[in-house]
């Protein structure tokens, strides 16, 4: 039975990856811009620690031979970005400024940007965050819906797969009845 993790496109590919790496570095950039300040530390570290484990776990995962931990893991990602997701949308409630519809100009201009990074062009990038903070807020906004609904899409694929052909016990399962068997 190959040792080889499940996926053998590099996680690098995945699209849930990288969106998830661009928004972990515009968080970054965002809480030391709009997040400064002492009294704002520990929501500053929440914020980045969330969208860290949305970037990780994808990569984690990716790596493990076991789909349903694969799929745990995704489940985690998908979790932190959403607690980030409110994490930005309360940013704008408590400042007073407007959370941007869907169907909104504005947010169907975020939509478009798709600009891919010099240094790894699987990873588009915005080139940095932008100064206003009602502008920057809903990028975020908009960044952490679009990495959660494709991670949803990809949880709901790998659980189909798991459906079909099962888990990792299983496949040995049936590896070790054809090797008994092969010995009658």
């Amino acid at each position: 039975m190959s040792t080889k993790p499940l996926v053998q496109v590099s996680y690098k590919y995945l699209l849930t990856y990288q969106y998830s790496s661009v928004v972990y570095d515009l968080t970054v950039e965002f809480c030391a811009i709009f997040l400064s300040g002492r009294e704002l530390l520990r929501m500053r570290d929440q914020m980045i620690q969330a969208a860290r484990s949305g970037k990780q776990n994808i990569a984690e995962g990716n790596s493990l031979q076991s789909l349903e931990s694969y799929i745990k893991l995704l489940g985690v990602a998908y979790g932190s970005l959403k607690e980030l997701l409110e994490d930005y949308e309360d940013f704008l409630r408590q400042h007073q400024l407007q959370l941007w519809a869907k169907d909104d100009q504005r947010m169907r201009s975020l939509r478009g940007l798709r600009v891919m990074r010099e240094s790894n062009p699987h990873i588009p990038q915005i080139p940095h965050i932008p100064q206003n903070p009602e502008q920057a807020a809903n990028l975020m906004v908009m960044l952490c819906q679009r990495t959660t609904y494709l991670l949803d899409k990809q949880i709901r694929s790998l659980k189909e797969k798991f459906v079909k052909e099962g888990g990792f016990r299983e496949k040995l399962f049936r590896e070790r009845l054809k090797y008994k068997n092969s010995l009658i």
